[in-house]
């Protein structure tokens, strides 16, 4: 076995405290509709401001959707 091999432990959210998973719902569940606001938002009027905060609420809404968050 390699010496830089690591196991990566699996996830589970459940041993996350109360308060984060809440916020974790939340945040799921909000993510998405803001994201697909700022795509209709940007199709009309593209800043580059825009598109960098749709940028990131895509990769934020990506990883909270894959549980990478």
């Amino acid at each position: 076995m390699s010496l830089f091999h690591k196991r990566r432990k699996s996830y589970n959210p459940w041993l996350l405290p109360p308060w984060l998973r809440k916020i974790r719902f939340f945040a799921k569940s909000i993510c998405i509709p803001i994201t697909i606001f700022q795509a209709i938002r940007v199709v009309f009027i593209p800043t580059t401001g825009d598109v960098l905060l749709l940028f990131l609420l895509a990769l934020i809404s990506w990883l909270l959707w894959t549980d990478m968050i």
